[in-house]
């Protein structure tokens, strides 16, 4: 077996590549536990790069206002998560702060707020800070492109700087309120007009950017739950989706439901991966939660049986052999678990992490 295996790897690291897809699905949801959820709502759980410091929105007693953005710290990923602390009066007002969300150098804080100061209804706001030992600085308005007066936020600009996600209700400000991009050629130019990314992405009511991987090439879609206008192939009150690209340049897929181990018939909302790739977190009032909403976490599992005999074996390992350098969605596995649009080196890898293990579980289907 080992020499067959040998084998597979040294042919396999002299062929060439080209594009794809992977299949994933979820482990089971872990309640954050009671110290970082409370007894009221907790939503929208975002880590920053080194996974230490965990941001969220939360309407528990002793706040400024009716929701305001806190962090829970962690010596090391090891740890357990730390009590959360308000950010403060810089950051949180008497209104309503929602949907944090950070620069991948964890020194900017972006979030929506619907306080004096904007041009909407809501508006996006971001704070700033020196160092990650700093403090944040007071709130500035985003401004233009993404303000207007018809009420915007859930901003998510992606890790190299050049694509601006975010939801607007724009022009009339009335529902739906649909996803939009914003791209610039480099860090040090002006954000361009806003497009909406209309069909297939788009949804019959309002959508909410939830985040988009480090890598570009996934987006999280979150439902809004005040019309009741769902997707059709949804779970319940309100669900998490993905929609992915085969690269950079290409358009965004319809989206897909994560089913049924993330979402259920209750709300289900927020949804972040973590910057390895390995832990999908997002909020829900699923009946085990502490309150009414908490924050959870569930392990993200690659699928590498791929002939579905229970057992990753040097047969997958032929399997992706016989579909190296082609179309084949099956066998995109890594570096991300939707894989990165080429069948190469970086699915070797993840494939041989779990050689000899049984991986039961339901693929996310392409």
């Amino acid at each position: 077996m080992k020499k067959i295996i040998s084998t597979v790897l040294v042919f396999v690291l002299g062929i060439t590549t080209e594009m794809v897809k992977a299949d994933f699905t979820f482990g089971e949801p872990v309640n954050l536990g009671p110290t970082v959820n409370s007894p009221r709502y907790d939503y929208n759980p975002i880590i920053t790069s080194d996974g230490l410091e965990l941001y969220f929105q939360s309407s528990r007693p002793g706040g400024y206002g009716h929701f305001d953005i806190y962090v829970s710290t962690r010596v090391s990923t090891e740890d357990d998560w730390g009590e959360p602390m308000n950010l403060g009066p810089n950051v949180n007002r008497s209104g309503a702060e929602y949907m944090p969300r950070l620069s991948p150098d964890g020194l900017k804080l972006y979030f929506d707020a619907n306080r004096s100061g904007g041009q909407g209804r809501w508006d996006a706001w971001v704070a700033k800070r020196a160092t990650k030992d700093s403090d944040w600085g007071p709130a500035e308005n985003f401004g233009p492109p993404v303000n207007t007066s018809a009420g915007d936020g859930t901003v998510w600009i992606t890790n190299d700087g050049l694509e601006l996600y975010f939801s607007s209700a724009r022009p009339s400000g009335n529902y739906p309120s649909p996803i939009y991009v914003s791209t610039r050629a480099t860090t040090e130019d002006d954000w361009g007009d806003p497009v909406k990314l209309g069909p297939p992405v788009e949804g019959p009511d309002a959508d909410f950017v939830a985040s988009v991987s480090v890598d570009g090439l996934a987006l999280f879609i979150m439902e809004d739950e005040l019309h009741g206008r769902y997707r059709d192939g949804g779970f319940g009150g309100g669900d998490i989706w993905i929609t992915t690209r085969v690269n950079r340049s290409s358009p965004w897929r319809a989206p897909m439901n994560l089913g049924p181990i993330i979402n259920t018939s209750s709300y289900d909302s927020g949804g972040f991966v973590s910057p390895d790739g390995s832990t999908f977190y997002f909020d829900s009032r699923r009946p085990d939660s502490y309150g009414g909403s908490d924050l959870y976490e569930a392990p993200i599992i690659p699928i590498v049986d791929f002939n579905g005999d229970r057992i990753v074996d040097a047969d997958d390992m032929c399997i992706m052999v016989d579909h190296w350098g082609t179309d084949y969605s099956l066998c995109d596995i890594g570096p991300m678990p939707w894989g990165d649009g080429v069948v190469d080196v970086q699915d070797l890898i993840v494939l041989a992490e779990h050689l000899f293990e049984e991986l039961p579980g339901r693929p996310i289907q392409p």
